[in-house]
């Protein structure tokens, strides 16, 4: 598996994680200060999250040859539609950075509403119209179908529910609690500890071949086969030097943030990177909080994307289809963020 797939593999991972919105109800809580670190994490959970705000930055640094910088962020608002209903929501991505001596400058975003949803592409806004909208939707419900998954929105909730079943505590390693801290005007308990490797892939990967997860996900593209999977888990085991990571657990038990910094070396590394650096932030504010999420003004018409981007219309549905012969969206993403590099 290339490295660009394997890191494509990780942010799409990491973006699910983000923008997962699940429907169980909140569970009421109390000072967590006093508690025994394992106790806080034991409890901590991605569950009851119905609406909130979504802040997530990646920070690469590598030293070497073909490496270089990049941060890469994800933003916005999030609203949960109840069950059978897609969420509304509004985020923004950007890439920005330097790699084996090209340059990285993205900046896009999706508003998702009932029935409709806008694409930000350098800026400009385009609306999908309702006919590529309501294909889209078809499409995905049968790949959803042929992977034996729920279909439409009772899917993608039912995915979104597995990733909300997350075990915090199989992320974290020698854990201490450092006291009551405050996310963004959100009292929370403070644990840290080195990052589990081995259980925090583990518990991503039991996810993500839950039947009601790996039909949505193989919908992006091609899963890597298990001995790939294998193979990288070895290959980052090995190659971790240092992995601390902070969680920040609310009262009610809500995850509100998470930040992990890694230094890693690579083995037998070749031509790549000698050492990496990896600093990940994912925070949650306004959790359950009602958010107004509106439709961009002047939106284009999405045909004009198409167009400047040499994008065949016909040949995107055979892609949505899977179509032989057609790559997959994880390969188009691949090919716009190269289309990007300057």
């Amino acid at each position: 598996m290339s490295r660009l797939r394997f890191l494509y593999v990780i942010a799409a991972t990491a973006a699910l994680v983000a923008t997962s919105i699940v429907l169980a109800a909140c569970g009421g809580g109390s000072d967590k200060s006093s508690e025994s670190p394992q106790t806080v994490l034991d409890e901590a959970t991605l569950q009851g999250i119905e609406s909130g705000n979504i802040d997530l930055s990646l920070g690469v640094k590598a030293q070497g040859p073909e490496g270089g910088n990049l941060n890469v962020s994800l933003s916005g608002p999030f609203q949960g539609e109840g069950t059978g209903s897609l969420p509304q929501l509004d985020m923004t991505a950007k890439a920005k950075g330097n790699f084996n001596g090209k340059n990285i400058d993205f900046d896009g975003g999706l508003v998702l509403l009932p029935n409709t949803a806008f694409v930000n592409y350098e800026g400009i806004e385009y609306e999908v119209d309702p006919t590529t909208f309501s294909f889209v939707e078809s499409a995905l419900a049968q790949a959803q179908r042929e992977g034996g998954a729920e279909t439409g929105a009772d899917g993608i909730a039912a995915c979104q529910e597995e990733f909300g079943k997350l075990k915090v505590a199989d992320f974290l390693e020698n854990g201490s609690n450092e006291g009551s801290a405050d996310v963004d005007g959100t009292s929370t308990t403070k644990v840290s500890g080195d990052l589990n490797v081995s259980g925090a892939i583990d518990s991503v990967l039991e996810v993500v071949e839950s039947q009601a997860c790996r039909a949505q996900l193989a919908a992006a593209g091609p899963l890597p086969s298990k001995s790939e999977v294998d193979k990288a888990k070895s290959q980052v085991g090995n190659a971790v030097k240092s992995a601390h990571v902070d969680v920040y657990v609310g009262d009610d038990d809500i995850v509100r943030q998470i930040s992990a910094q890694l230094q890693l070396e690579p083995q037998n590394a070749g031509s790549g990177p000698k050492s990496v650096e990896i600093d990940l932030d994912l925070k949650l504010t306004e959790v359950n909080e009602e958010q107004k999420i509106s439709a961009p003004t002047s939106a284009k018409p999405l045909s004009k994307l198409f167009l400047e981007l040499g994008i065949n219309p016909i040949e995107l549905l055979g892609l949505l289809q899977g179509e032989e012969g057609s790559e997959s969206l994880g390969e188009l993403f691949e090919g716009l963020a190269e289309s990007q590099a300057h």
